[in-house]
């Protein structure tokens, strides 16, 4: 159980890669805290843990929604009460539907640009000040390779992950090094949110497969966990392109 005796806190636990994430912990014997906006879902999740042979570690859900910068700092100081020191926190929870810039509405666009940048800011900010009295403890944060480049009918979500890779960036560099911190930034997953979408998405790859590739990469010591990399690698390679041949490539996805 390489995870044996850490407390890890996952934010966006309630399904998809949270969720497989938060089931690879307990089966590592982490102690996991879930959080998300939906308590039913959490609770579900719990109890399968709980109902794991062999597992021995406790776990809790502390539902939150994390547009709530209140709960946010209520949850945090929480936690430093009752579970003592966190290892790691790893927030997956974002916002996400596919929509051309003709259907965009501001209620709608605030709300993405909320859930997926300005919460996180703030929620980065309670975890940095809880890891600096700790005097350690690893954050990472979820973006998207759709941050690296403008893509159709994502607006605003690949603007809001494209701020968030920004923000994380900047936090790596400020940050003291007792602090570790970490940018996540994953291709196509098998999740609710990509289920809605209609064209085709190569490479994509299931939850419990990004889990264990993020848990692995969080071992070890690289700032960016970017897979799967043969998809990755060439999302990224379009910002180096000149905009007449990667805007070509970005039509391709509408």
């Amino acid at each position: 159980m390489r995870h044996k005796g850490e407390n890890i806190w996952i934010i966006g636990a309630s399904s998809g890669i949270g969720e497989a994430l938060a089931h690879y912990y307990a089966k590592e014997g982490a102690s996991v805290i879930l959080s998300a906006r939906n308590k039913d879902k959490l609770h579900n999740v719990l109890m399968r843990f709980r109902s794991q042979k062999g597992v021995k570690a406790k776990h809790q859900m502390v539902p939150l929604d994390i547009c709530n910068s209140n709960a946010i700092r209520i949850a945090t100081a929480s936690l430093r009460t009752t579970i003592g020191e966190i290892d790691r926190v790893i927030v997956m929870a974002a916002l996400y539907q596919p929509m051309k810039i003709s259907e965009m509405k501001y209620e709608y666009i605030n709300k993405i640009i909320t859930t997926n940048l300005t919460s996180c800011m703030y929620l980065s900010q309670q975890i940095v000040e809880l890891f600096t009295i700790q005097g350690r403890g690893q954050l990472a944060i979820c973006a998207s390779v759709a941050g690296f480049m403008g893509l159709p009918n994502s607006q605003p979500y690949s603007a809001s992950k494209a701020g968030l890779i920004n923000f994380v960036e900047s936090l790596r560099a400020e940050t003291d090094e007792k602090i570790d911190i970490r940018l996540i930034n994953p291709g196509f997953v098998r999740t609710p949110a990509t289920d809605k979408n209609t064209f085709k998405m190569p490479m994509r790859i299931e939850p419990e497969k990004a889990a264990r590739l993020i848990a692995k990469g969080l071992r070890g010591k690289k700032f960016e966990l970017h897979f799967p990399k043969l998809f990755t690698l060439r999302v990224k390679l379009l910002r180096h392109l000149p905009y007449k041949q990667a805007l070509k490539i970005t039509k391709k996805f509408r």
